[in-house]
């Protein structure tokens, strides 16, 4: 058994310390989980004015002042946590996701179905890694990413039990879409969304944790800080069975859908 948790906060846009603050204590409501996920873009918050704001609030995951925070939360409370960052690299910089324990930052995600105006600071991501921690294997998404059933269905054949969702929701289409992506690729699914308001922007809240029936188990408010802590057996994300002679890798056909694949040139 597993126990997993989400943070649902409102980051401080481009005011780091205050981020931390008041991070502070919703730590030590989850310090006995094993897995901890917070939203999409953690350190920074989201609505930026332009490009030049966007680099202000970024940081290297090499030696960041939020990432060896993180990294200080492991180490005090034996547990994994997953994080969205703004992260710059070599002057680029991605909308990313970061998983630390207490040997510091050991694998990231970088957003790969960009939203709105993230395209204009973003370069976006080109792996779906999947990371065993020994007692689970995980995979990481970020909010947009849930449009896209290719993504998910990656991760499921990599043999990942929990996928791990940071995310910045302003719509509610993704309430939608994940109790689906979770029940058609049977596995756990852990969004962590983030509450609030910046300028025109007002996020949706309700941090969900999703069984691999695509029943959610718990979810939280739209609007209140909120920390939840539940136990899961990630093993049961192993048992891909629908009915007694069904099962959805198994009965999948790849040599069908490739002829479709290849007719569609790029896959548009």
């Amino acid at each position: 058994m597993v126990k997993v948790a989400y943070i649902q906060f409102a980051p401080a846009f481009n005011d780091l310390k205050s981020t931390i603050k008041n991070l502070e204590p919703l730590f030590e409501n989850v310090s006995n989980a094993n897995l901890v996920v917070l939203p999409e873009l953690a350190n920074s918050g989201y609505n930026f004015k332009n490009r030049e704001q966007a680099f202000q609030t970024a940081e290297s995951t090499d030696s960041g002042i939020f990432t060896n925070f993180l990294i200080d939360k492991c180490k005090q409370h034996n547990f994994h946590i997953v994080s969205g960052i703004n992260e710059v690299e070599n002057g680029s910089l991605f909308n990313s996701a970061i998983l630390v324990n207490s040997d510091g930052c050991i694998g990231k995600y970088r957003k790969v179905h960009l939203f709105m105006n993230e395209k204009k600071y973003f370069q976006h991501g080109n792996e779906i890694p999947v990371f065993d921690l020994g007692f689970c294997k995980i995979g990481i998404l970020i909010c947009f990413d849930h449009f896209f059933p290719e993504a998910w269905r990656i991760l499921a054949l990599k043999g990942a039990q929990i996928i791990c969702h940071p995310s910045n929701l302003v719509t509610k289409l993704a309430f939608k879409t994940l109790p689906a992506q979770a029940l058609m690729n049977k596995f756990f699914i852990i969004t962590a969304n983030r509450i609030g308001s910046e300028d025109e922007l007002t996020f949706t809240g309700k941090s969900s944790l999703i069984d691999p029936e695509g029943d959610i188990i718990c979810q939280a408010s739209i609007d209140n800080e909120e920390t939840k802590i539940i136990e899961i057996d990630p093993n049961k994300a192993n048992d891909k069975m629908i009915t007694s002679m069904n099962d959805i890798f198994e009965d999948r056909k790849p040599e069908i859908y490739s002829g479709y694949l290849n007719s569609f040139g790029d896959y548009r």
